[in-house]
């Protein structure tokens, strides 16, 4: 049983070692292939990135990511013409260039990757810390590179008899946290010895995410001479309809909010909440940031802050879409100060909320 001794000492059957991290088994025959000690893995997974931001490396992301029916659930005999003949002759020219402006070059990748491979290394140093060198930390992207099933494959041959899964999404949405989890289980589907998983529920009303949340916005004012007259929490939209047919994540948002104004201690309308990110003809959740925004600097409001606690990390959405678009619109609309207040990244106490949501659900496979 893991909890009865540290998980670096737990292997996979009786062995004898032939080099470190295998060996042969104590009463198999002699062509019996070696057998990896026995491990825990923990597979972060984000929304995921373009390999670069050409044409082509473009249109393969977009195609993946726009053909998920988790994300368009249009029947694919009325989108997939659509996306193939008209989208994707067209976006990944603008989608591209919109990269391109906040790529990190010196990497050669995009915010999210670099963002993310550090997120990872940390939690692994953290948790190797904890639990020793039997817990194995990496991550995957949904869409792109390195993908879920790449990880998957490269856990079980490390010897990963348990995988825990968790989405990078503090808020679940079938579109993000679901489709996540749709990727992993097929790559499960695979395998030949099949480890015991375990997925991560959202974190959204973590006490020590919202914490970090409120730290990062308490930083960011502090460093101001005039202060915000509002605090815009700026989510990833989805069509209402998904909201009518049982997607919680427009409430679990809402109480992010709620709980991130409680912590601020500051008045119902100094922290609002909107929607970004809109694309179709649907009506999605409203108030739409880039309006709500222009609307408060009409109303008479010349210093704004914006924040975004849907994203474990800064990427698209955020660097280009709020820190350039949104924030366009304010001062277009008179406002004067807009101030984007960066995702939690890896920051330190980001990473020990994460770390937290981990350890509470390897309870039963470690000793906690």
């Amino acid at each position: 049983m893991l909890d009865a001794k540290p998980v670096s000492q737990v292997q996979r059957c009786p062995v004898h070692m032939d080099q470190p991290g295998e060996g042969r088994l104590e009463h198999a025959q002699p062509d019996h292939p070696p057998v990896p000690q026995a491990k825990i893995g923990v597979l972060l997974a984000n929304l995921g990135t373009p390999d670069n931001y050409d044409y082509w490396s473009m249109r393969r992301y977009l195609n993946e990511f726009l053909s998920d029916q988790r994300v368009i659930d249009y029947p694919a005999w009325k989108w997939q013409p659509l996306l193939q003949l008209i989208i994707l002759t067209k976006r990944p020219f603008t989608s591209g260039a919109n990269y391109k402006s906040i790529w990190n070059h010196d990497k050669g990748e995009s915010p999210l990757m670099t963002i993310t491979k550090d997120q990872t290394a940390k939690l692994a140093e953290r948790i190797g810390e904890q639990f020793g060198d039997g817990v194995m930390v990496d991550f995957c992207m949904r869409y792109g590179n390195p993908s879920t099933q790449s990880r998957v494959d490269e856990m079980v041959r490390a010897g990963c008899e348990k995988i825990l899964f968790f989405p990078l999404y503090p808020h679940y949405a079938g579109a993000t946290s679901a489709t996540a989890c749709d990727q992993f289980f097929r790559a499960l589907m695979i395998q030949k010895w099949q480890p015991a998983v375990r997925t991560v529920a959202p974190y959204f009303d973590h006490p020590a995410y919202i914490r970090a949340l409120a730290d990062s916005v308490r930083l960011a004012y502090g460093a101001m001479k005039d202060k915000p007259e509002v605090l815009v929490t700026s989510y990833h939209g989805m069509p209402k309809r998904y909201l009518l047919e049982g997607d919680p994540y427009h409430c679990q948002c809402q109480k992010t909010t709620r709980l991130l104004r409680e912590e601020l201690g500051w008045a119902p309308d100094e922290v609002q909440t909107t929607f970004q990110s809109v694309f179709g003809r649907e009506e999605w959740l409203r108030p739409y940031t880039v309006d709500h925004v222009a609307d408060l600097a009409r109303g008479g409001v010349k210093r704004l802050a914006v924040v975004a606690p849907a994203f474990s990390a800064d990427c698209i959405e955020t660097l280009e879409e709020i820190n350039e678009e949104i924030r366009e619109s304010f001062e277009e609309a008179g406002g004067e100060q807009f101030t984007y207040i960066p995702c939690l990244n890896d920051d330190d106490a980001h990473i020990a909320a994460l770390a937290s949501v981990i350890e509470a659900n390897l309870k039963g496979w470690v000793e906690i």
